[in-house]
Parts: C-alpha cells; sequence; structure tokens
C-alpha cells in the first residue's frame, strides 16, 4: 500500500462503534530509550539515531495480520501532514518540526507508532466505540514487542520516565471521544463536565489541548499517570464514560418529553443545510452534523448511509483538499466541503 492509498482511506476508528454518543477510544503509551536525550534536547544525528533504533526494534512487526508502514515526516507533503493529524495519527505539535521523526501506522490505522514526539515513543491505538480493554491489549503488545529489543527508561521508584512529569509512572494516557449535543441544548453541559475536573479527568475539544469543542465533541482523558495502575486508570476511566452516557441519554429524554417541536424544527433546519447549502465553513458544518446526528439518534430525521465521525473527518480542509488532489483556499475549501455533503444527504444515500 502506497502513502497516497494509507491516507486516502478512512480510518478504522471513524467507523460506527455501539453508543452513538461514544464515538471513539484511545489509548496512548508514552516510552524513552534510556541513555538518550529528551527529543526536545536532542540534535539532528541524536535524533537520527533514535530512529534508526525503534525502526529497527519494529523490523517486521504485524499487529493481527496488519504490517506497518513507516512515514517519516521530512517526506510529507504539508497537507498530507494535515491528513494525519486530523485523522488523529499524529499529533498537531508533531508536525512542526524537522528532526528525523515519523509515525508507523497499520493498514487500518487502528496504531500510529509516533517516534520523536514529546517522548521517543508514543504507542498510541485507536478503536471506534467504547473499547478500553481492546485497545490497552493491542498497545500493550506492541509495547512488549519494543521492549524485548530497547532498553527502556524506567526505575522502580518511579515507573517509565517521561519528558513531562505528568506522564511519569505507567505513561499510560486513556482518552474516549463523546458527542454530548443534548446537554448542551439544555445548559447541562458544564456542570456535568466541571465535575470531572477533581476526579483527575481533563476535558478537551476534538484535536486535545487547546481545541475548541466543536461539533459538541469533547475528549475525556486521565491527567495522573504516577501512582495509579494501568488497571485503576481504566476502571476509573470506564466508569465515568457510563456516567456521561446516561447523563447524555436522561438530556434526551428531557428534550424529547418538554421540547419536542422545538428539536424538531432544530434538527430539521440542519438537515436542510446539509442537503442544501453552496458554501459552509468547518464550524458550521460540525455544528450542522452534529444537530443531524442528535435528529437521527432520536428517530426524528432519517438516517443516511455515511457515519458521523466519517463526515466530520472528511469535511476537514486536509481531508477535502488531498481527495481533490488541488489548492483549496479561501471559499473554495467551503464550496469543496458543501459540494462533498451535499452528494451524501443527496435521496440516494437515505437509508428508508
Amino acid at each position: 500500500m502506497s502513502f497516497r492509498e494509507l491516507l486516502f482511506k478512512d480510518s478504522f476508528w471513524m467507523r460506527e462503534g455501539g453508543l452513538p454518543i461514544l464515538l471513539s477510544t484511545r489509548v496512548r503509551l508514552a516510552r524513552n530509550l534510556a541513555e538518550q536525550p529528551f527529543p526536545h534536547a536532542m540534535n539532528e544525528e541524536e535524533a537520527a539515531k533514535v530512529e534508526k533504533m525503534i525502526l529497527d526494534a519494529l523490523g517486521n512487526f504485524t499487529l493481527e495480520g496488519e504490517r506497518i508502514l513507516y512515514l517519516p515526516l521530512t517526506q510529507l507533503s504539508p497537507v498530507e501532514k494535515r491528513v494525519l493529524i486530523e485523522k488523529h495519527l499524529i499529533s498537531p505539535a508533531f508536525a512542526e518540526f524537522n528532526l528525523a521523526k515519523g509515525a508507523a501506522v497499520s493498514d487500518s490505522h487502528k496504531v500510529s507508532v509516533m517516534i520523536n514526539e514529546e517522548d521517543h515513543l508514543r504507542i498510541q491505538v485507536l478503536l471506534p466505540g467504547s473499547r478500553l480493554r481492546e485497545a490497552f491489549h493491542l498497545a500493550d503488545v506492541i509495547d512488549d514487542h519494543l521492549e524485548g529489543s530497547l532498553d527502556l527508561a524506567y526505575k522502580d521508584k518511579f515507573g517509565y520516565l517521561t519528558s513531562c512529569p505528568t506522564n511519569v509512572g505507567t505513561g499510560l494516557r486513556v482518552s474516549v471521544m463523546v458527542h454530548l449535543p443534548a446537554l448542551v441544548v439544555t445548559n447541562q453541559v458544564q456542570q456535568v463536565l466541571g465535575a470531572l475536573a477533581p476526579l483527575g479527568l481533563a476535558v478537551r475539544g476534538l484535536y486535545g489541548e487547546g481545541s475548541r469543542a466543536f461539533g459538541n465533541i469533547f475528549q475525556i482523558s486521565n491527567q495522573v499517570t504516577l501512582g495509579k495502575s494501568e488497571e485503576d486508570t481504566l476502571t476509573h476511566m470506564e466508569a465515568v464514560t457510563q456516567q456521561l452516557v446516561e447523563h447524555e441519554m436522561q438530556a434526551r429524554e428531557v428534550l424529547k418529553r418538554e421540547a419536542p417541536l422545538i428539536i424538531e424544527d432544530k434538527v430539521w433546519r440542519a438537515r436542510g443545510i446539509l442537503e442544501n447549502a453552496r458554501l459552509l465553513t468547518s464550524e458550521e458544518t460540525f455544528s450542522f452534523l452534529s444537530e443531524d446526528r442528535l435528529g437521527i439518534d432520536m428517530g426524528i430525521l432519517p438516517d443516511i448511509n455515511s457515519g458521523f465521525v466519517s463526515l466530520l473527518i472528511n469535511s476537514l480542509h486536509g481531508s477535502l483538499q488531498y481527495k481533490a488532489n488541488r489548492p483549496l483556499d479561501g471559499h473554495f475549501v467551503n464550496l469543496e466541503r458543501a459540494n462533498f455533503l451535499r452528494k451524501v444527504y443527496s435521496p440516494s444515500n437515505m437509508i428508508n
């Protein structure tokens, strides 16, 4: 599979995954090589050395029969990097520097191993829906394979050593992406999400730290790794996720019971714009797709043959430009986005 084929396809995590509220699961392990400076302190020669050591350790490694293709960032165009960011295969900060670095990505995009990000290794597994245990198992398999031939920075007293002190210990970050439109509409979202910080959880937008929660989508992740076992972290996130689902479902019942005409008008307006608009910004698109999905989930709107997350990601600038295979600037990207969505919402793509 070529670079273009790998980036062109939808990621596995973008599929529908059970409860529509729980969009995706991510598990990430931070690891560093012993006796090597952290990435922020490396020069080009040291970065290249670490990159080679990790690639040698990966070798011909496969996971669940899937091969892993290495994408050196120095060989990727700006739009290719943007697609990787949009599909959560690399972090926004990772694309900014040009030392030897890259991402080893599996055919399905379930796995992305970032080399020389904030840490020498960021092992990441992305799955649709709420599948924390499965994601952690896959990340652990990769970790065990690499640890078999690499000397990782580890101290009995502290655990795995990482560039950022908040990751010391297990180096495990778990996150779930949730869609909470009813909590937003009923003005409960701040109260519900505000209760998570005292529980050691962070709330961010679709693209992590510093990003806004467009489309009523939030990422919930653990903040503490030191002193907590992997099992504690997973169990805690599962319990919190279940409570978020219950709050959102209760809010939807309130809307259905107390404001049926208002919510019907809201979702049908969103559907009409998606079917007919000639120009759409990304922020407008996320808002309308969120409202449209709420209408589908509540049985108000007819369903369509395209998944919610897939539409979100494929309507972003990088993905639109990559598939169009030409620059899209100014109004042209908004025109391309609207054209794409009108085709998706055409009568032939409706589920009767």
